[in-house]
């Protein structure tokens, strides 16, 4: 999908349906001429619901309909008759998609499975007919609720990816090489830097028909947390990873050095990230010997597990998948 074409971010005006009103109306018949109340009540105003669909991955449908207004109740009627509901308005979005009050900040909803429904905005209640309001010392109530307003507001729906892995890693480092050379995605590859300028997501086939989700972030750089280069845009999608993938090309001026900005980002970003497990490639080992690998472990970070791949000559792709779904199943995962 064409950078244009994702979108993980919109704002969006909504507003619930308002509650029908209640019937003050009194039974009428040629024999019954003093027939009692017998108002209906309004019906419910329309939701506002998100729903969970695997069949979607960006916010692009919703880029342009920036007011989703559902519909009103219909007042109640006579013979204690309810007025109909407002029909619903059921929001389809990608699975990860959290929805924020735009003014307040505070998180409304979190779509996580498909199918998934979840009440973003509820309706108005429809009032009761005068038919509820009749006693023994008032057997004709004239008066009716009205029904209850909907709830407005604007709304941020934001996107973060679900994977389990997130490459992690400065522009033209290689990841998008990576993910198409052990999935089926086709990220755009060029040797410049900021070629990935959207998300990528691949499923890479492990054994026995095992898999895992990977995702290409585009290229972070140093000061990126401060909003250099693609700024902190993208690194909202690797907030639920399972874990981080950091990738560093084997020609790095010093590859501890890029692996601590690296991690220096993300801290300033968000904390938590560290939490996360993470392993490190170095990439496009293809360039090295089997000495000078020797001597780059002896400078590699401390405390993460490393490997040396090529993405060209599929050196050291299999150990990676297999210190990734380690990691991944770690007891405690």
């Amino acid at each position: 999908m064409s950078s244009s074409n994702f979108i993980d971010y919109v704002k969006i005006f909504c507003r619930s349906g308002a509650g029908g009103a209640g019937s003050a109306h009194f039974r009428r018949e040629k024999h019954v001429p003093l027939g009692g109340p017998d108002g209906g009540d309004g019906g419910r105003g329309g939701h506002i619901i998100l729903k969970g669909s695997t069949q979607l991955w960006t916010l692009l449908h919703l880029k342009y309909r920036k007011h989703i207004h559902a519909d009103n109740g219909n007042p109640g009627e006579a013979s204690k008759r309810s007025g109909a509901q407002g029909d619903d308005v059921i929001l389809e979005v990608p699975l990860g998609t959290i929805a924020r009050d735009a003014e307040t900040e505070d998180q409304l909803a979190e779509v996580l499975e498909e199918g998934q429904e979840i009440v973003l905005m509820e309706a108005g209640r429809g009032g009761l007919g005068n038919f509820h309001f009749r006693t023994a010392t008032n057997q004709a109530p004239r008066h009716a609720q009205p029904g209850e307003p909907g709830a407005e507001s604007w709304i941020i729906l934001e996107l973060k990816l679900l994977a389990d892995i997130g490459l992690v890693g400065f522009p033209n480092a290689g990841k998008s090489t990576l993910l198409s050379s052990i999935s089926a995605a086709k990220p755009e590859i060029g040797d410049y830097p900021f070629t990935t300028l959207t998300p990528n997501l691949g499923v890479v086939a492990y054994r026995d028909d095992r898999s895992f989700v990977m995702a290409d972030i585009p290229g972070i750089i140093e000061g990126a947390a401060d909003g250099k280069g693609l700024g902190i845009r993208f690194l909202r999608h690797i907030e639920r990873n399972s874990m981080l993938l950091f990738l560093i090309p084997a020609d790095a001026h010093h590859i501890k050095s890029e692996f601590e900005i690296l991690l220096n980002e993300l801290k300033k970003y968000n904390p938590e990230l560290l939490d996360k497990e993470r392993v490190l490639a170095i990439s496009k080992s293809d360039l090295l010997d089997e000495e000078l690998m020797e001597e780059m472990k002896m400078e590699l970070p401390e405390d993460i597990s490393a490997v040396f791949i090529s993405s060209i000559t599929q050196l050291g792709l299999n150990q990676l998948k297999d210190l990734i779904w380690l990691t991944l199943n770690k007891p405690g995962n």
